[in-house]
């Protein structure tokens, strides 16, 4: 995910292939860890917190010298312009299946609401499956029988949560014209800043899972407004994770002297994987939070 210039008085080659590697089947099975640790947990496995654990370190590790290897690679002049352009397209893809990842949990949102709940409160099904079935949005399902909840409302924590990233956005911006000015010191503050929003934003989202557990009795099984609040929220809170991990990268790199003007899409990569989350937060905060 770097592309950087060639070394001085070095040219860098025709297009750079790597040897063979065995990140990628480390971070399948840390993944595969990772899958397995959450189904245990839901299930109520007292393991599942170990192997989630143990799943999530590996990942990290697996990162850290994947990440490595790149940059080695990048300053080392091996990536001239094909592997730039390689990498552009090969982020842009990415992004995409992201795209259509939560296109798919949105789309579960939009068929429970307009029309699973509706179609269950018909008059066929009331009169004779679940006559007591009220078909508003959330509910407690058939013959009441999920524990009653309440909602998170917009304020104030997913509207602070809302201006952090907005925020976020905005010194990210900032830091990638400084790094195209050539003015290093201002980058690595305001892409510093950018980080520590992110930190916060998983803080104040953390606060508000306890808050809506604890207090609304809002869980993972309170239906399927339950369900599609905590996966949507929650692989959102994910992807701010991993963002905020790729910016630090980055940071690093910064201070350690790395990119130019004309040469960082490690930074770019990074940048448009952090405003691709900002935009579906947009979508969370009025689809799930205010309607």
């Amino acid at each position: 995910m770097s592309a950087s210039h060639p070394a001085p008085g070095q040219e860098a080659p025709y297009y750079f292939v790597p040897g063979l590697s065995g990140h990628p089947v480390r971070g399948s099975v840390a993944l595969l860890l990772f899958g397995l640790g959450m189904v245990m947990l839901v299930n109520g496995m007292a393991a599942g917190k170990w192997v989630t654990l143990v799943g999530v370190l590996s990942f990290l590790v697996v990162l850290y010298f994947w990440f490595g290897d790149a940059i080695r690679e990048s300053e080392g002049g091996l990536y001239g312009r094909r592997i730039d352009i390689s990498y552009r397209w090969g982020m842009g893809w990415f992004i995409f299946s992201e795209v259509m990842f939560f296109a798919a949990f949105f789309g579960a949102l939009f068929y429970a609401r307009l029309h699973a709940t509706p179609e269950l409160g018909n008059l066929d099904h009331r009169l004779i499956l679940w006559p007591d079935f009220s078909s508003v949005w959330p509910n407690t399902g058939p013959a009441g029988i999920i524990e009653p909840f309440a909602t998170v409302g917009p304020f104030w924590l997913p509207t602070i949560n809302t201006a952090l990233l907005l925020t976020s956005g905005v010194t990210l911006t900032i830091a990638h014209h400084a790094v195209i000015a050539n003015h290093r010191s201002k980058a690595i503050v305001w892409l510093f800043l950018t980080v520590l929003l992110g930190a916060i934003f998983l803080g104040v989202q953390a606060y508000e899972y306890i808050h809506a557990y604890n207090d609304l009795n809002l869980k993972l099984s309170s239906g399927m407004f339950g369900s599609t609040f905590y996966m949507l929220t929650g692989f959102h809170g994910f992807h701010v994770f991993i963002g905020a991990l790729m910016l630090s990268v980055i940071l690093v790199r910064l201070i350690r002297g790395h990119f130019t003007p004309t040469h960082h899409f490690g930074f770019e990569g990074a940048a448009w994987y952090w405003h691709f989350v900002d935009v579906v937060w947009l979508g969370l905060y009025l689809l799930v939070y205010w309607t």
